[in-house]
Formats: C-alpha cells, sequence, structure tokens
C-alpha cells in the first residue's frame, strides 16, 4: 500500500521548494517530514527528491508528485459530493501543466484564469518551446500541455488546438539598415535575429518555408514574448512573432513584414494525461474554447 502521508510529504516539499516550508503546510515538525521522506525513499529504494534550493523531485519523485495530484483532485470532487466522509486534504491542490510562451502571451492565460474562477484547483504553468513540452508529459512532470505533438503521448488523450500565425517582422529602420537590396537568404545571414532561446527553431523554419534553404545567421538571445516585439521596435532584430502581438504595430507602419504575406503557421494540440481527463474537463473545455476563439 502507498504510504499518503510520506507521499503527502514529498508534493509538499517539491511544491514550496523546502522541507522546513512542506512542515509548515502540513501542520508537522520539519524531522517529521524528513522522516517521512527518508523512511519512503528506503522502502523504494531510490532517491525522489533533490536535496537543494529548491528541492526538486527526481524522475520517479515527479511520477510520485502527479500521483497526488490525481488523488487531490479526486478526493476534493468526491467530498463535493460527499462532505460526511472528512475534511478536504490539507492545503489546496496543485496541478503541473504546460505551456510555449506565445501561446501563454496571447491567448492561453485568459482560458485558465476563466477555469480558475469556478475551481480551487491551482495551477503551476511552467514554460517551454512548444517541440518540446509533450517531453514533460513523458516524464511525468506534468498533467497537461499546449504541444506542437498531434500522436499522443503515451497515457495522453489529445486535442487539436489550430494553427499559431507567426509574421517575420523588423522596424523600418532595421529594414533599411540590413536589407537595402531586399530581403534574401544571403543578407539573412549576417541580420541579426531575436531568437527566445536554444530551443527556438521558428526563425530557422520560417527561412526554409521561405527560401528554401537552411540559413544560420547572427542572433540575440531574449527569453520574453513581450520583449521580442520591444525589440523589433527599436531594431535590435527581426523575429517571428505570433499576429495577435504585432496586428497593430503593422497596420501604423511602426513594423514591416520581411516578406509580406510569407507566414508561419505552427498547429497545436491540447494533450491531457487520462487518468486527470474526468477532472480537467472543464479546464480542457476553457483550453479548447480559447484556442478556437483565438487561434485559425
Amino acid at each position: 500500500m502507498i504510504d499518503y502521508s510520506a507521499a503527502l510529504a514529498v508534493a509538499r516539499i517539491v511544491q514550496t521548494g523546502s522541507f522546513e516550508k512542506a512542515a509548515r503546510a502540513l501542520n508537522v515538525t520539519p524531522s517529521a517530514i524528513s522522516q517521512r521522506v527518508r523512511q519512503l525513499e528506503e522502502r523504494m529504494g531510490t532517491v525522489l527528491i533533490e536535496r537543494g534550493t529548491p528541492c526538486v523531485a527526481t524522475e520517479k519523485g515527479a511520477w510520485l508528485c502527479r500521483h497526488m495530484e490525481l488523488v487531490g483532485m479526486l478526493e476534493n470532487d468526491l467530498l463535493k459530493h460527499l462532505p460526511a466522509l472528512g475534511d478536504q486534504q490539507v492545503g489546496p491542490t496543485t496541478v503541473d501543466i504546460a505551456v510555449n510562451a506565445d501561446s501563454l502571451g496571447t491567448w492561453f492565460l485568459p482560458a485558465v484564469a476563466a477555469f480558475s474562477q469556478n475551481s480551487t484547483v491551482l495551477l503551476n504553468i511552467t514554460v517551454d518551446d512548444q517541440e518540446h513540452t509533450a517531453e514533460a508529459l513523458r516524464r511525468g512532470r506534468v498533467l497537461a500541455a499546449v504541444t506542437a505533438l498531434a500522436e499522443p503521448v503515451a497515457g495522453c488523450r489529445t486535442i487539436p488546438l489550430g494553427r499559431l500565425r507567426y509574421h517575420a517582422t523588423a522596424s523600418p529602420d532595421f529594414m533599411h539598415r540590413h536589407f537595402p537590396q531586399g530581403v534574401t537568404s544571403e543578407a539573412l545571414a549576417h541580420a541579426p535575429a531575436m531568437t527566445f532561446n536554444q530551443k527556438d527553431l521558428l526563425q530557422r523554419d520560417w527561412i526554409k518555408h521561405v527560401f528554401g534553404k537552411d540559413v544560420s545567421g547572427p542572433t540575440h538571445f531574449l527569453p520574453s514574448t513581450q520583449g521580442f516585439v520591444e525589440a523589433c521596435l527599436l531594431g535590435m532584430g527581426w523575429c517571428l512573432n505570433p499576429i495577435h502581438l504585432v496586428r497593430d504595430h503593422l497596420a501604423s507602419g511602426r513594423l514591416v513584414e520581411l516578406v509580406p504575406g510569407a507566414v508561419l503557421d505552427v498547429s497545436l494540440h491540447w494533450q491531457v494525461s487520462r487518468l486527470a481527463a474526468g477532472q480537467f474537463s472543464e479546464l480542457t473545455n476553457a483550453v479548447v474554447e480559447a484556442a478556437r476563439r483565438e487561434l485559425l
């Protein structure tokens, strides 16, 4: 049988980042928390918590945390209908979901905000590239994700959301300085781009889509969706931005397209653990509704 008091201790340590904060959340002493975790690790023969500042889950510890999230949602849902069974578990349930930065910066946040208004579940939203959020599902670190992967991750169901459209933009001054003879693959090899991080391949994909070539040029790294727009406006570099963020700037002329009409569409999908699908039905509905309203 699972020692749920110890499993809950592991989950709270990961959620709060320390043994001391977890102890306060569970109204026990730090030594009691430490003993529970140590005994569970000895029983399982594996380390569940990487001690540090903050403490984080190992891969097996992450699976245990996701199980406790599911247990918390199931218990809280049951107690709504059968309150005589007992008190709600200590503290609210926090569940982990992953989303790409551009979705978070455009259409996704209103969806989860609508969900949170009618739910006691708290969300821990992690950000990664849409090509990589599915890996968090595979590793058991999240229960749901917005991802570019159409094929369901093992144990998950997937729902197509639509396409997020990107436009390659720059300021008129940047265009004058770097593309006086027009935008070509040769010119792009020397013009600074804006890249979110090393996982971000959108600029490369757009160049290949438009020019049919793999071009690697200089780049600034800036891990901020809103920062991309500001960087473009300030003439730091050219970049791919969702149309939601640049529509007004394009209309006013503050930004221009590198190649008018040459867009890049990225298909997005909502993948959710089948075990959590029932408890996440309201969140799924909110995400799908928002996506179908805002995406292509």
